[in-house]
């Protein structure tokens, strides 16, 4: 048996969405998208609760998240603060002056890694930690021309 090591040229559409969920939804999802640029794509819910939300990232892809439930009632029980993502920027340091100039804890300033990428990270209001990037992770592997 043969592998093809062949690259494929574009990516497929993102299907995978990261979620998170939050004390005060609403006012992360406000954060998110003035201090990172994320789009508001969909919001339900009433009042201050958020049953589901997705914010799109303009570069691809995005994240969804809702307000914290009570634990016997939640058959998705994540930790408010206990998200981390890595999101792909081709503008970094543009994207660390919006962050910083709206009030997003820094905890990494912007800087070239070993692995050729711009870096910085920042923590938001909850308590989750984002990085953005320039690394767009490494091309896939095609599976055509593979012989059983």
């Amino acid at each position: 048996m043969t592998e093809d090591k062949t690259v494929t040229a574009a990516a497929p559409a993102p299907q995978v969405w990261p979620t998170l969920r939050a004390v005060d939804a609403r006012a992360l999802i406000r954060f998110l998208v003035d201090a990172f640029g994320f789009e508001e794509t969909v919001v339900y819910g009433e009042g201050e609760r958020v049953d589901h939300a997705q914010l799109s990232w303009p570069e691809g892809g995005g994240v969804m998240l809702g307000s914290v439930k009570e634990e016997d009632a939640d058959s998705w029980p994540l930790r408010p603060g206990s998200f981390g993502a890595y999101v792909v920027t081709a503008r970094p340091d543009e994207l660390h002056a919006r962050a910083s100039a709206a009030g997003a804890e820094i905890t990494a300033a912007p800087h070239d890694t070993d692995y050729g990428s711009r870096d910085f990270a920042a923590r938001d209001p909850e308590g989750n930690r984002w990085s953005f990037g320039t690394y767009p992770g490494e091309p896939r592997r095609s599976a055509a021309g593979t012989q059983n």
